[in-house]
């Protein structure tokens, strides 16, 4: 097992005031409350860009060989949350197994039987979609009963909210608004003062404040620490056997097709998939945006044919996307080994 560019730090982040939950332009005066395209929390590839900026540009050591090691060995990955006191305790999608409602009739587990997925509860073939009430799990709990979190009350929802707000539309060539149609309305995401979002990284930024994100919000970024002590790292390093479940979304393929999993020969063929549609999937680098891509989404179950042996840390390289940097850099498809009644 190797444990090389292991996640050595928690990037907690703590919003000073509201956030956005998109880049805005998806209302329309017949739709001025939806939703469409609303994308929250920021991916990866966001914090990926601040540490680099603040690592790399304004250090007085650009371009040096120092910088080139340390893009080399830079891997970020999430978003997840934490509650405040709890900074190790992280909230992470809940795998599409488990179906958490808020009534006791509402909560099941699928598992598999004659190759095919099943409801636990009455055994019988189901093939609707199920939205399930709390979409979030402790990590402790990971593989743990439908029962069991649900008496541990480790499920949660979102903790954040999305509100509507309005903003001034500025002229090009001063800090004024415009005239005519000077307002436009955009979603806001307001979080719990006791809750912050959480990335992995192996490397750590100082405690500060900082603008996160294409829309500049202030907010306030502290390093924990994790040794490979932490039940973390200790999760994350367990080799994935026949089935497994994403914590982030994933983008395999070429540049120009997406696919569910990766395309290369030596990855085990898909037996069984638990999975919601796919989202788009965007980042920029070096000033530009990226292709647009399809992800599956996280918590999103695969079952293989073949064990694949291998935490997602051993995957090659070769099995990501590289597009201007590989997608590995940026978690893409970060998954933990899941137990599932019925995988043989």
């Amino acid at each position: 097992m190797t444990t090389t560019n292991m996640f050595k730090y928690l990037i907690k982040v703590k919003p000073l005031g509201l956030m956005y939950g998109s880049s805005g332009g998806f209302l329309s005066p017949e739709n001025l409350v939806g939703r469409s395209r609303t994308k929250f929390p920021p991916d990866a590839a966001t914090l990926s860009g601040l540490i680099l900026s603040a690592k790399c540009y304004f250090n007085q050591k650009k371009d040096t060989s120092a910088n080139e090691e340390f893009k080399k060995n830079l891997y970020v990955a999430g978003p997840f949350w934490v509650e405040e006191g709890f900074p190790k305790t992280l909230y992470i999608p809940m795998p599409w197994t488990k179906i958490i409602g808020e009534e006791k009739k509402d909560r099941d587990e699928w598992i598999i039987k004659d190759n095919k997925w099943y409801r636990n509860k009455d055994k019988r073939e189901e093939n609707q979609e199920i939205k399930p009430y709390y979409n979030w799990l402790k990590i402790n709990d990971w593989n743990r009963s439908v029962k069991n979190i649900v008496v541990n009350k480790s499920m949660a929802k979102n903790p954040w909210e999305f509100v509507p707000m309005l903003h001034p539309k500025m002229k090009d060539d001063e800090r004024h608004g415009i005239e005519k149609d000077g307002l436009f309305l955009e979603n806001a995401v307001q979080m719990p003062e006791d809750v912050s979002l959480i990335y992995l990284s192996t490397y750590s930024l100082e405690t500060g404040w900082y603008k996160f994100g294409g829309e500049n919000h202030i907010v306030e970024i502290n390093s924990i620490e994790i040794s490979k002590e932490d039940s973390i790292i200790k999760l994350l390093n367990q080799p994935i056997e026949k089935s497994f479940a994403l914590i982030t979304s994933a983008v395999w393929g070429s540049n120009r097709l997406s696919f569910r999993a990766p395309q290369n020969l030596d990855f085990p063929k898909i037996k069984l998939m638990l999975t919601d549609k796919a989202i788009p999937y965007r980042y920029l680098t070096k000033g530009h945006l990226s292709r647009g891509r399809y992800a599956v989404p996280a918590g999103s179950v695969y079952v293989l044919e073949e064990p694949l042996d291998k935490s997602w840390w051993e995957w090659p390289e070769e099995w990501f996307p590289n597009e201007g940097i590989s997608l590995k850099r940026i978690g893409s498809g970060l998954c933990l080994p899941l137990d599932i009644k019925g995988v043989a």
